[in-house]
């Protein structure tokens, strides 16, 4: 696998320079760490083997076990409040990049929320996006990759990222919103720079900050229109849902409305197009997997989960401490940033067998790559869904799945996922 090129530098944009320095030893861990992008998994294991907690860079610590990280995800002390406090830290830095209308729009969307304004926006968000709607869903994706297929099996061969995971999330995204064909280019686009907004990412590269604010902008502004249509003339799609969910009297506003859809908008992208991409990457690297797989194409939903755990497409997630929290024998003060690393957890050996083998029978299979508690990810059920149409439907169409080329990761340090995915099939 090619190894990507590393950010020219930590970003500079319209006068704004952002820079982060995490002094390194053995017992701490180095966000900007060149080899985490080509492969990061060496060093999880050596933090996990030195400590349940280590030391981050400043006021930052980092947390790489199962046991720990499966607690901290529930533990109400940690939150995302990041934009409430004085500290500063790798952490705050995506909300430093985002500034303006994106930090607006950063303060509403559901991960952020606190107390009962989570819970109230989180309930009726996961209202509209009901498992009716999920199966919808499936069934359409299930119906496109049927014509993907075919299309792909003719040629004897498709990138899994620009091909399959790129396309297929841009038709699933649109359809959320029932956005017009022609309006869909520039969704895909606006969502992609977007998301530098959403993830805290150590880099900003040249020229992002203005592209994040322009995304940011227009995508609000695209959404707040659907949802005045909509209001006018409700349909089936998700922002009319979104209008008309009611719990205990409690509605959503407009500009709640508009804000989760945008964060739904981008996340999914994120998550979705990583597990296809990432999870056809693994399987091509990993004959007995795939044999197994295209062998039983009713392990996809077990496969989907594997995936998850062996290369999580988020690495780790960000949390600010509210009160003193004390982990494994370290006490962790108040205003602290905890960095959860998620997918080192998925590779303790204290918690799964044999964790750097890809068992695509594995159970069970208690993966953290979706987080956990309160802010686990709202579009779970929809990921865990169209993963499972699209490897089933792989498995049953295609007999052999290899690399035809290299796979080219891309550089980002949380976001694990690639550029391109070349591969080479053959019809059953």
């Amino acid at each position: 696998m090619r190894r990507p090129d590393p950010p020219a530098r930590v970003g500079r944009d319209q006068g704004t320079q952002l820079e982060v320095t995490v002094p390194v030893t053995a017992a701490r861990f180095d966000a900007l760490d060149p080899a985490l992008l080509v492969d990061p998994y060496p060093t999880y294991a050596r933090l996990r083997e030195q400590a349940a907690v280590c030391r981050g860079g400043p006021a930052t610590w980092v947390v790489p076990r199962w046991a720990e990280v499966a607690e901290l995800l529930r533990d109400p002390r940690l939150g995302h409040g990041f934009a409430a406090t004085g500290e500063s830290n790798l952490l705050r830095l995506a909300y430093s990049v985002a500034g303006g209308r994106a930090d607006t729009a950063l303060t509403r969307i559901v991960p952020r929320l606190p107390g009962k304004d989570h819970v109230r926006v989180r309930r009726l968000m996961a209202q509209a996006l009901n498992p009716a709607a999920v199966r919808a869903i499936a069934a359409d994706v299930g119906t496109w990759m049927d014509r993907f297929l075919d299309d792909a099996v003719q040629r004897g061969g498709f990138d899994a990222m620009t091909d399959l995971a790129l396309p297929l999330q841009t038709a699933v995204a649109c359809e959320l919103l029932s956005a017009p064909a022609a309006d869909r280019p520039d969704i895909v686009r606006r969502a992609i720079d977007v998301g530098r907004a959403f993830i805290l990412i150590p880099y900003v590269a040249e020229g992002g900050i203005a592209a994040q604010h322009e995304a940011i902008g227009w995508l609000r502004d695209y959404v707040a229109e659907l949802v005045a249509a909509r209001r006018r003339v409700p349909g089936d799609d998700l922002i009319s849902r979104l209008t008309r969910v009611r719990h205990q009297g409690t509605v959503l506003s407009d500009d709640e409305i508009v804000d989760n859809a945008v964060f739904l908008l981008f996340a999914g992208f994120e998550t979705t197009i990583h597990l296809v991409a990432g999870g056809c990457a693994a399987l091509a690297g990993h004959p007995d997997a795939w044999r197994q797989l295209s062998g039983r194409p009713q392990l996809a939903a077990n496969a989907v989960e594997e995936l998850l755990r062996y290369d999580a497409p988020i690495q780790w997630v960000a949390r600010l401490t509210s009160a003193p929290v004390q982990i494994a024998d370290r006490t962790i003060r108040k205003d602290r940033a905890v960095l959860l690393l998620l997918a080192s957890a998925n590779r303790d050996p204290r918690r799964f067998a044999d964790p750097d083998r890809l068992d695509l029978t594995r159970h069970p299979n208690p993966h953290v790559s979706f987080g956990g508690g309160p802010h686990t990810c709202l579009g779970t059920v929809l990921a865990r869904a169209l993963g499972t149409v699209v490897f089933e439907r792989l498995a049953s169409r295609v007999d052999s799945l290899e690399p035809a080329g290299e796979a080219v990761l891309r550089p980002h340090f949380n976001l694990r996922g690639h550029h391109q995915v070349p591969l080479a099939v053959t019809s059953r």
